[in-house]
């Protein structure tokens, strides 16, 4: 029961900093766009840095975490002989020495080719963009095992209290620069990344000097790491992709810097459906390994699908319908790529729907289905973009996400049902989907000669009758 207890605890911290601390960043975005006109093209500048960060992010750690994880919660008489409680200590001094290393070759070949790699990447008149984020990804990079050996460790107030003092460290020189002192440049979103990032390595230090040792170092401890974390890295790659690609090739495609702004600028507040899903990961996740076991898991699988998206089609429905609210979250410059909000949600419900579907084959040890899928959905994404992007414009970006994420997700459901059959009410799902569909077109097409207060009136009519009707059918009738 004390360890129930302690783990239930531990989720709602880790949980609470996540969330929490995306939704304070979220904060950050009327901000930038209020402070920084689109026409500059810095708000888009900011967005394809960022994309491109979390792409080498994924690359520099090398599936390492994870795999820390791995090891040192297992046999370790493999490989060490005597204190054998030091071998959480030697998993995490070889997969760390490993991440050094990286993380210095990277520095070395970004000060060095640091003139072609800003040309390539569009940032010829500006390399200390490239610097300064390049100094950041590596400090990001050297504290992603120490934050993860905290977990290890279960000092989650620890690791809670270090991400909550970043963003407020983040969002309090954000305010000075931008507010109080009225900077209107991108560089200094850079350079306030890089002061706070590097402010919390500093309180690394006595964890690294406790738990890091050069003598317990092991070579072939590493190559066996290696070849566990590999594969994580290119599944890791590939989800990152499916989330920053459009970014990170508008440019390269014939976009611009202006238009990548406006739309990173609407998707913030298509992100609202980001953090609904991460919030239901951590709560829903859990639960299924732990019932894995239990003869009716599969009946609980089907309906936790089926109020996943309930909850994230009403969602939806509130975000469209109070849009002519939520839209003063950005600058006025911003607001033309609106549009892009719903196909964004769309995009992001899909993505939740794959998450649901992938417990099949986590449950059967098939996770190389997994990798085959989020390839695929990768690879349709990819081409949508590059395809379409000098066409269409940041549209595209939108559209290659639904087709990404929808090609993943069908793919899952289909091979899905014929490895591992989960009895989805699927006729109950569609009526959802149906009803939101509806009461979108109503939203939508409203006649512009209604006021304001009128819009919202109907919109609130609208999403209270949706919740009216769950409240009927899915909660009261599953109570008699």
């Amino acid at each position: 029961m004390a360890s129930l207890k302690s783990l239930a605890k531990d989720t709602a911290i880790y949980g609470l900093s996540s969330i929490v601390g995306r939704f304070l960043n979220y904060l950050l975005v009327p901000l930038y766009t209020h402070c920084l006109p689109s026409t500059s093209g810095d708000y888009g500048i900011s967005t394809n840095m960022y994309a491109l960060v979390a792409l080498m992010f994924v690359v520099l750690t090398f599936g390492m975490e994870t795999t820390m994880f791995r090891y040192a919660n297992g046999d370790a008489t493999r490989w060490i002989k005597g204190n054998e409680t030091e071998f959480p200590k030697m998993v995490f001094s070889t997969a760390f020495a490993f991440i050094a290393v990286l993380v210095t070759l990277f520095l070395a070949v970004l000060t060095l080719c640091i003139d072609p790699i800003s040309v390539w990447l569009g940032y010829r008149e500006h390399p200390e963009y490239l610097m300064m984020m390049g100094v950041v990804l590596a400090l990001d990079s050297l504290q992603a095992l120490p934050f993860s050996y905290l977990r290890f460790q279960k000092r989650a107030v620890r690791f809670a209290s270090l991400k909550l003092l970043f963003i407020a460290l983040n969002i309090g020189l954000n305010c000075i620069y931008f507010l109080w002192l009225g900077k209107t440049s991108v560089f200094y979103i850079f350079f306030i990344n890089l002061l706070s990032t590097a402010f919390i390595t500093l309180f690394f230090v006595p964890d690294m000097w406790s738990n890091f040792s050069v003598r317990l170092i092991n070579g072939k401890l590493l190559r066996s790491m290696l070849s566990y974390s590999w594969p994580l890295l290119i599944l890791g790659v590939a989800g990152i992709l499916n989330q920053t690609f459009d970014k990170i090739a508008f440019i390269m495609v014939g976009g611009t810097a202006e238009q990548l702004g406006i739309y990173g600028a609407c998707v913030k507040i298509a992100m609202i459906m980001a953090m609904i899903t991460q919030a239901f990961r951590y709560a829903y996740e859990p639960m299924v390994f732990a019932a894995s076991k239990d003869k009716d898991a599969k009946v609980m699988y089907a309906f936790g699908m089926k109020y996943f998206i309930i909850f994230t089609l009403l969602a939806f429905l509130c975000v469209i319908g109070y849009m002519d609210i939520l839209q003063y979250l950005i600058g006025a410059d911003y607001r033309e790529g609106l549009r892009v909000v719903p196909i964004v949600m769309v995009a992001e419900i899909m993505m939740g729907v794959y998450f649901n579907l992938s417990f099949w084959y986590k449950l059967i040890d098939k996770t190389i289905y997994g990798a085959w899928f989020s390839i695929a959905g990768c690879a349709v994404l990819v081409a949508v973009n590059i395809i379409f992007i000098p066409r269409y414009s940041y549209m595209a970006c939108a559209w290659g996400g639904v087709a990404g994420y929808g090609t993943s997700m069908l793919l899952s459901y289909v091979v899905g049902q014929r490895k591992n059959p989960i009895d989805y009410p699927m006729g109950s799902i569609f009526f959802y989907v149906a009803m939101t569909a509806l009461f979108y077109a109503a939203m939508t097409y409203e006649p512009e000669t209604w006021s304001l207060f009128l819009r919202l009136g109907v919109n609130t009519i609208l999403i209270l009758f949706f919740c009216a009707y769950i409240y009927i059918f899915e909660i009261k009738k599953k109570k008699q």
